[in-house]
């Protein structure tokens, strides 16, 4: 649809005889309309990013949307307040004021697309610009996926302008090879130059005109066009599949991101797996074969050897030594909360050796595992693009140790996006958590199972009291953190391994299954969203559900 309405825009532009057919978009705007898109970004940003360490990106982010709009200095005091958290109550007013624009009344989505060339612009693709998007988004009821589809068509349009390349431009290309892309010419490499065999900085800015438009695009076709390009995806060529420890760090043996999926994306997904089993999950990639959350994903492999004990540990306390009936009624006195170190059936602790040696390692090694991918992250070994972290069990752990080393550094911010963790064997008290809101920019999502006594019982050694994260909501005031009770879809800690792909369309992660009008966006879902969400859901279902889909939901 909009790139039908561009190329409707072009060919008008043409025919008047216009050189420059596509001015930016948002310049297009009346100046009500243009005031009312910069305060209504001011606005979000301000309630997105209140904290104070955030005060120099919102700063800088609005004083450069002003002169993006072309609007006058004299509004930059007030739009500087709007960011600085004054004039909330307008947000109403604002988006009527902009969806009255005659631009947004024929193609509401050129805002998405705007917003979106904005934040390319200098080729760092900031997870909070992207969480800002998303918001906007849904102030101005548009669909979620629009942005996504933006994404992806940037990066498509650039490997069919290749394609259509004259046998001139081919050679210009391998010239320009020659002399720039020495080193980078690494199989599935990151970089744009890397996916596409190499582009001559006007064929990037032939390609990125039908997204951005003709003046948006005038930046990739300078000198700097190319390295622009190169940072959102990793100078490094290969990019995070390129990573391979080199040498044993610390107690790490093991660490290495495998790919989920052959695609590249503006923004990326990294799950983790808990632990490995014999049989069909024996490998870190089986629980994650159904998620769709970006075309670009990758599974981290980490410490194989003392997961597959673990695993092997979990499975022979639950299947061997613990029955069903002991099962059930240990699932309820976790439920009921009055769980002691004397409250364990002492069958239990006589074989509690089984699992604690192992479970001590893994504990250990996870933390470590998650100071060492932080690290990667904050070397920007993916590129300048946001990152979103899904793990269960000890994955969970990885990600929670991960994002607290990134608190402890500077440049943190604006790298993560969204994280998912899923019986995470962690503390759950609110000021554990508290440092995790300045590395993250989206959502914090805690998917616990108040009913999981294997969680309990293994975690007892490490917490006098029963105070964990994959068994209760954690109580931290702030807008990132979203509490999710699995009780009904997790009946035990091995069901994370084996409902991976119910758990992720609960979470509202997308999967594979899932019809296009369910996916929503590449951020997960607001609060606000999930009952549009569940209704869109049910009517593209219909009739057709099967029973076990019914079960499922």
């Amino acid at each position: 649809k909009w790139k039908g309405w561009i190329s409707k825009q072009d060919k008008e532009a043409e025919q008047a005889g216009e050189k420059e057919p596509c001015v930016l978009l948002g310049q297009r705007l009346g100046e009500p309309a243009r005031f009312a898109y910069a305060a209504l970004c001011g606005i979000s940003l301000a309630w997105l990013f209140p904290e104070n360490e955030q005060s120099s990106f919102r700063t800088e982010f609005i004083q450069g949307f002003v002169k993006w709009l072309d609007l006058p200095d004299a509004v930059l005091p007030a739009m500087t307040a709007f960011a600085g958290g004054l004039g909330g109550e307008g947000t109403e007013t604002f988006t009527d004021i902009l969806l009255k624009d005659p631009v947004l009344k024929e193609n509401p989505v050129v805002i998405t697309q705007d917003l979106l060339s904005f934040s390319l612009r200098d080729g760092y693709y900031d997870a909070r610009a992207r969480v800002l998007i998303c918001h906007i988004n849904l102030l101005l009821r548009l669909p979620l996926e629009e942005l996504e589809v933006l994404e992806e068509s940037l990066l498509e349009s650039l490997k069919e302008q290749k394609e259509e390349e004259s046998e001139k431009r081919k050679e210009k290309r391998r010239k320009l090879k020659r002399y720039l892309l020495i080193g980078l010419a690494s199989v599935g490499g990151g970089t744009v130059i890397g996916l596409t065999g190499g582009l001559a900085a006007p064929l990037v800015a032939a390609g990125a005109a039908t997204i951005i438009g003709s003046a948006g695009a005038a930046a990739l076709a300078s000198t700097a066009g190319i390295a622009v390009m190169a940072s959102l995806f990793g100078a490094a060529g290969a990019g995070l599949t390129g990573y391979k420890m080199k040498k044993r760090v610390g107690a790490i043996e093991e660490f290495e991101f495998l790919p989920l999926t052959e695609g590249k994306q503006l923004h990326i997904t990294i799950a983790i797996t808990g632990w490995l089993c014999a049989g069909k999950y024996g490998s870190f990639t089986a629980p994650w074969s159904s998620m769709l959350q970006s075309r670009e994903q990758y599974c981290l492999a980490w410490e194989s050897k003392y997961l597959m004990e673990l695993g092997s540990a979990l499975d022979s306390l639950v299947n061997g030594f613990v029955n069903m009936m002991a099962q059930e009624a240990l699932k309820f006195t976790v439920l009921s909360g009055i769980v002691t170190a004397l409250t364990w059936p002492t069958s239990l602790l006589t074989v509690a050796s089984v699992i604690d040696n192992p479970w001590g390692v893994c504990l250990h090694r996870s933390a470590e595992v998650g100071k060492h991918l932080a690290h990667i992250l904050l070397s920007r070994q993916q590129g300048k693009r946001p990152v979103t972290l899904i793990g269960f069990s000890l994955g969970a752990r990885v990600i929670y140790f991960c994002l607290q080393e990134m608190a402890q550094e500077k440049d943190s911010q604006g790298i993560i996006e969204d994280v998912v963790l899923l019986g995470a064997p962690v503390e759950g008290e609110a000021k554990h958590w508290k440092p995790l809101t300045k590395v993250v920019s989206g959502r914090i999502i805690n998917g616990y199972c108040r009913g999981d006594w294997l969680l309990g019982f293994v975690y007892r050694t490490s917490s006098v009291q029963l105070n964990v994260a994959g068994l209760q909501p954690v109580d931290l005031d702030d807008r990132r953190m979203v509490n999710m009770d699995l009780s009904s879809v997790v009946n035990g800690h091995l069901d994370y391994m084996k409902q991976m792909d119910t758990i992720l369309k609960a979470v509202g992660v997308k999967t594979k299954e899932c019809p296009p009008e369910e996916k929503g966006s590449g951020s997960l879902f607001p609060p606000l969203a999930k009952k549009s969400q569940r209704e869109a859901g049910g009517e593209a279902q219909g009739e057709g559900n099967t029973g076990k889909e019914e079960d499922e939901a």
